[in-house]
């Protein structure tokens, strides 16, 4: 059975979407953060050094990174291809694969950095470096998203995991008022039903 490694407020709820909605078996084990640094305590970096969350384990393989985590959960479960395309229509599978990655390869680290420059007003080069390379990407996504109900169509993908999360992660720091479209993106993701089952198994 799968193991999912779930570090409490963070990126793995929406791996846990992501088992939810595919409708595998799996178990949960839950980690809490260290309440004066909200970093990973060490019984998460016992089951791997980086300490960092999501981490599944299936038989002997262990995976981080969480697009690599979607993409083997989507090959191995969903064999109706619901939620990824065919690899043998590999254009349609390249635009698609971009999606995955883009969201922790590209969006992420400018919502890092206004994260972390929140905390403090003293910074002069990187608050308006990350404020104009998050108006350039939630631009970018919302001209992507446009009048679609997620990123790719009218139906959800492996890439809605990812960018959900990104468009989650704005709106706690703030960024997300500017993109009414992707706040209703955001809350159409919320109110799946398997999204809600996800958040009753880790969160409450």
């Amino acid at each position: 059975m799968l193991t999912l490694h779930h570090l409490r407020i963070g990126r793995s709820i929406f791996t846990v979407w992501l088992l939810e909605e595919v409708g595998c078996e799996y178990q949960l084990k839950e980690y809490l953060r260290n309440p004066e640094t909200m970093r990973a305590q060490d019984d998460l970096k016992a089951v791997h050094p980086l300490g960092k969350s999501p981490v599944i384990e299936d038989d002997d393989l262990m995976l981080t990174e969480s697009g690599t985590i979607t993409a083997y959960v989507l090959d191995k479960y969903d064999s109706e291809h619901r939620f990824h395309p065919r690899r043998d229509d590999l254009k349609t599978w390249a635009r698609y694969h971009q999606w995955v990655t883009y969201a922790e390869g590209s969006v992420f680290a400018p919502l890092l950095l206004k994260m972390l420059t929140l905390r403090s007003t003293d910074h002069p080069v990187i608050t308006p470096f990350s404020d104009a390379e998050i108006a350039l990407h939630f631009t970018h996504i919302t001209n992507q998203l446009g009048d679609k109900d997620y990123i790719l169509g009218d139906t959800l993908s492996g890439a809605d995991f990812g960018m959900a999360y990104m468009v989650s992660m704005a709106e706690r720091l703030g960024q997300l008022e500017p993109y009414p479209s992707l706040q209703a993106y955001l809350d159409r993701c919320r109110a799946r039903p398997a999204f809600i089952q996800a958040i009753n198994k880790a969160v409450e």
